[in-house]
């Protein structure tokens, strides 16, 4: 992890020095005179070198400073802030239903064709989460938007007014990771299945719940929750990218913005904010994997 927040920050700094134009022309303003450019540049660091330039940048991230939004003027770590509720809504809103339609649809299909039995089921299973999973988010987005918003009416394209606006939003972000999550635990579960121990517990005549709740979701969490940190730390890109086709008020619409005046501290600090919080989200599922197989811990069974 401490290897991974290193990484994000050399990248974020590097976002000012190697893209093109001048970041002190910007920030200047239009119709700045050479001088007024250069005392920008001055009051910016900019003509420091590199090395110095990053201790300071590591110094500003250390003390929640950001520096200021060359759009607004105002303090960067408030503009991201303000933005990071939203996006935090629908991500975590996303993830918890990613995890709770995910795991007993995958088991259901397991259980469904355990022993090769309805491969019919199997085979239409396999397909449609391949394909729901492969259609882009932002694709899925403009075709609820098409659907639920604008042929039916029945919730609102865009903005964040209402409690119903985060219905699309929501379902276009969880929709194609709870298919590749199924997936996988549809295989690891129908392996379960077929194991010495499954098989024992059916010949106790055991109920096909108790077997499942009791024997195969405790080995299925291990394998899940492991893929699953991967799958849930992507689906906070994809919030971004959602958020911008439905105006959600969050870090997506502000990251484009940015891109668009060209506010170089705010498009750094977000992207700054969005690795953090991938790396700490897969930080806490492995600690959720700690809690529940022990192993993992001390290396022996508990």
């Amino acid at each position: 992890m401490l290897l991974s927040f290193a990484l994000l920050l050399l990248i974020t700094f590097l976002i000012v020095p190697l893209l093109p134009g001048d970041p002190a022309v910007v920030a200047a303003g239009e119709g700045a005179t050479a001088e007024q450019i250069e005392r920008t540049r001055e009051s910016l660091g900019l003509d420091a070198p590199l090395l110095v330039q990053f201790a300071q940048y590591l110094r500003g991230v250390l003390t929640f400073d950001l520096g200021t939004s060359f759009a607004t003027g105002t303090p960067v770590a408030s503009v991201v802030f303000a933005r990071l509720p939203f996006t935090a809504e629908i991500a975590l809103i996303a993830i918890c239903l990613t995890l709770l339609i995910s795991v007993p649809l995958g088991t259901g299909a397991a259980l469904l064709t355990r022993g090769g039995r309805r491969p019919g089921v199997d085979h239409v299973f396999n397909a449609l989460t391949s394909f729901v999973f492969a259609v882009p988010n932002y694709v899925l987005a403009t075709l609820l938007v098409y659907v639920f918003a604008i042929h039916l009416g029945w919730l609102p394209a865009s903005g964040a007014a209402t409690l119903s606006s985060l219905l699309l939003p929501t379902a276009a972000v969880m929709i194609g990771p709870a298919c590749a999550l199924a997936r996988i635990v549809r295989r690891e579960a129908a392996s379960i299945f077929e194991e010495d121990y499954v098989r024992t517990a059916r010949g106790w005549r055991l109920s096909t719940w108790h077997i499942t709740s009791r024997y195969v979701l405790p080995s299925l969490l291990t394998t899940t929750l492991t893929l699953s940190g991967l799958i849930l730390a992507g689906m906070l890109g994809g919030a971004v990218v959602v958020e911008t086709v439905f105006s959600w008020p969050g870090l997506g619409t502000g990251i484009v913005q940015a891109i668009t005046q060209r506010d170089y501290p705010v498009i750094r600090g977000i992207i700054l904010l969005l690795g953090v919080l991938a790396t700490l989200l897969i930080l806490v599922v492995d600690i959720v994997l700690a809690l529940v197989d022990p192993r993992t811990l001390d290396g022996e069974a508990a």
